[in-house]
């Protein structure tokens, strides 16, 4: 259920109600007892996040998680690192110290 603000057009009073959707809007102010209050547009009630936090990421759509994976396949490096390159041509950099 929604929470309503009131004004009072002849006393200024202003106020707030939690009121059903359905029901009709309160005609007197609770200050003055006069049939002048309004609703008049609030700011609305906040959204209130409770619990480890949220991140912008947590609600991703599937193409987008599908998207950000290729992109971190597409870029990930292809050449050989050093060692690897010398192993295959089966050189090796240790050298013998020539006295036995």
């Amino acid at each position: 259920m929604p929470t309503y603000d009131y004004k009072c057009r002849g006393c200024d009073h202003r106020w707030d109600e939690f009121q059903s959707i359905t029901a009709e809007p309160t005609q007197k102010c609770p200050e003055c007892g006069k049939k002048k209050a309004e609703r008049v547009i609030g700011a609305g009630a906040g959204i209130l996040f409770k619990g480890s936090g949220f991140y912008q990421t947590d609600y991703r759509s599937e193409g987008y998680k599908k998207a950000a994976d290729a992109d971190k396949k597409s870029s990930a490096p292809h050449a050989e690192s050093k060692s690897d390159s010398k192993a295959k041509s089966g050189k090796s950099e240790s050298k013998s110290s020539g006295s036995d």
